[in-house]
């Protein structure tokens, strides 16, 4: 056997060590769990699509185009999606698809602010109690709806009183009485039927079994279309995200055709410019683009973190926000076509039957439905077209919750993330129950008042303030050009670092001076239960100064040195594991005769080694 001479000695060395490195790396690699990804492009912006486009674009934007001037209100909307709402959009965008983490860790890159995530989280939490309980809602009248005629239609059931009125009689009552009131029979069958409800939130009553059914079923669909993560997700919004879609086509169709429309939509467009000199027009444009975009809640960030390192955010950033815009718009014209049709048919004024949010939804449609022809097949389509539209933002507002438990907590709770989403919904379906009651609609106004209120725009606030000024504005461009290729433009920086931080103090500040106990029907609620939904508000705001405080104590050395290393992004903070990934240098010795070992290659030639072997070099090479 032929002896060795130093260079080869240093050769077995080095290329001993280099696989020893890269053993290294396939181990730590096989410890981090897999994190999973959209199987295709469509599937994400299907499913942000859907979770963005929920049940507010059928109900509230219509509702709030109507009051604040008709067309004119469009000006304030668009400007506050503009400002706002776009720049605010794309900083959740970018924040979770560079990392690849939910919306616990990502704030990894700015410790002393982490508890943005746990106030997402919150926010998440109580949202996802009562939306479910629309979904149960929408699948009640689903259900009630596969019959000859809609059990709404006519008066004379046992849940209505003799101040019921049907449709038929309403104009020769009108005609005949002065100061007439009418209670349709839609709104007896609402209030009587489905909800049963007492006096106040203060008397519980019975359960409703068929409401408790109805919600158990809303989170077992939930739970079966999650349970395999956004492999399985990606698959549902295929039809979930694009049937309201072909259901709001259909409805305008049908409703462009029928008397009264044509009042309808005027209504609904009509420009009134004198109402953009109130401030409750501006504030009430922002706060539904912060609502519709699901801004603060987590759901965009969560959903960004499972694309690619390289996607075209600010492409997403810009198209998705205005898909949801003008699908509200779009929405608008199809809700006020039916409306119209109605008031002809009631011979009443359009502004007289205009609703708001569940009196919308569940009163004004299903007694429009009634107008026409084989009503019940109109009725299965509204009602899972709401279905679908509930269930979209329903997977995202609990992935979030999940996925951001499991980042955080990724070799504790990887393995059973199903068994976690299991008793998430279960645990979400148990406090749902309060909802069955017959005091179960002043639970759900009560949370809807409260919890997802103005702590969206505290939370979104301080998520400006600390990207723009704490992380830095050099810092985040750059992570956004070492997955896009490019900074963003002067636009979004001037937007993240003033306008869209104002912006935001002024509806905190505006919701703060015009603030009002929560009601419903006017119908006022006890001090307890008003307190009750403060501290719901608060339990999500409270995190943000408690978690710096806790962050700060935990550093060492004296306060100024103490939030400066809670304001340092932590060292696990970096790309995801899907950015592209630099060859390793590594230096190795090759002697004269050009000898490589098959899994490296040169990149430059560097100095000669020594005087022993003048014919070997040092040169650069990484791994193939």
């Amino acid at each position: 056997m032929e002896p060795k001479n130093d260079v080869d000695v240093k050769d077995e060395l080095l290329y001993s060590d280099a696989k020893d490195a890269e053993a290294g790396e396939k181990s730590s690699d096989e410890e981090t769990p897999t994190r999973d990804q959209w199987s295709a492009k469509v599937e994400y912006l299907l499913s942000m699509i859907g979770y963005c486009v929920g049940l507010g674009n059928i109900w509230r934007f219509p509702y709030l185009c109507y009051r604040n001037g008709g067309g004119a209100f469009l000006i304030p909307y668009f400007i506050m999606m503009v400002l706002a709402g776009i720049p605010m959009f794309f900083i959740e965008l970018a924040l979770g698809q560079y990392a690849g983490l939910g919306t616990l860790p990502v704030w990894d890159c700015l410790p002393i602010l982490k508890g943005i995530g746990y106030s997402m989280i919150i926010i998440s939490s109580w949202t996802s109690i009562y939306y479910n309980m629309i979904i149960a809602w929408a699948l009640y009248y689903l259900f009630a709806s596969f019959t000859s005629v809609l059990p709404w239609h006519h008066c004379g059931h046992w849940w209505n009183t003799p101040s019921c009125v049907e449709t038929v009689e309403v104009a020769n009552m009108t005609a005949n009485m002065t100061n007439f009131t009418r209670v349709s029979p839609s709104e007896e069958y609402w209030h009587h039927r489905v909800q049963q409800y007492s006096s106040s939130i203060s008397e519980t009553g019975k359960v409703s079994w068929e409401l408790s059914l109805c919600l158990l079923l809303a989170w077992v669909l939930v739970f079966f279309c999650l349970f395999k993560g956004v492999k399985s997700t990606g698959k549902v919004v295929y039809f979930t995200a694009t049937f309201p879609y072909i259901m709001l086509i259909i409805l305008l169709i049908r409703g462009a055709i029928l008397p009264g429309a044509i009042d309808g939509v005027l209504f609904y467009i009509t420009p009134d410019f004198n109402r953009l000199t109130e401030y409750q027009v501006w504030y009430d444009a922002a706060s539904q683009i912060f609502y519709s975009l699901a801004i603060a809640f987590g759901a965009v960030l969560t959903m960004a973190s499972y694309n690619k390192f390289n996607n075209n955010i600010q492409r997403d950033a810009i198209m998705i926000p205005l898909i949801n815009c003008g699908s509200s718009v779009f929405a608008g014209f199809a809700v006020f076509c039916f409306i119209g049709f109605m008031a002809h048919e009631l011979k009443v004024e359009v502004k007289d039957v205009v609703a708001s949010g569940p009196g919308l939804v569940f009163i004004v449609y299903p007694e429009a439905l009634t107008l026409l022809p084989i009503s019940p097949v109109w009725a299965v389509c509204l009602f899972g077209m709401i279905l679908t539209l509930g269930l979209d933002s329903m997977f995202m507002t609990v992935e979030t919750i999940t996925t951001a438990l499991v980042d955080e907590f990724p070799k504790l709770l990887s393995k059973y993330k199903t068994w976690m989403l299991f008793g998430f919904c279960v645990g979400m379906y148990l406090l749902g129950l309060t909802q069955c009651t017959q005091a179960g609609i002043y639970w759900l106004t009560l949370m809807d008042w409260y919890a997802a209120g103005f702590c969206l725009f505290v939370t979104a606030f301080f998520q400006a303030i600390g990207i723009s000024w704490i992380y830095g504005i050099k810092r985040f461009s750059a992570n956004i050009k070492a997955m896009i290729g490019h900074e963003p433009n002067i636009y979004f920086k001037v937007c993240w670092m003033f306008i869209s931080p104002a912006l935001m103090m002024f509806i905190l500040i505006f919701s703060l001076v015009t603030y009002t106990p929560v009601k419903y029907n006017g119908i006022e609620y006890p001090s307890w239960a008003v307190n009750l939904g403060l501290l719901m508000a608060f339990s999500s705001i409270v995190m943000i100064p408690l978690v710096a405080i806790l962050t700060i104590w935990r550093q060492e050395g004296t306060l100024l040195e103490r939030v400066r290393a809670a304001c340092r992004p932590a060292a696990r903070w970096g790309p995801s594991n899907s950015a592209p990934k630099p060859e390793p240098d590594v230096t190795y010795s090759v002697n004269g005769n050009g000898k490589l070992y098959p899994d490296v290659k040169i990149l430059h030639a560097d100095t000669k080694v020594g005087d022993d072997d003048p014919d070997s070099a040092l040169i650069k090479v990484s791994h193939i």
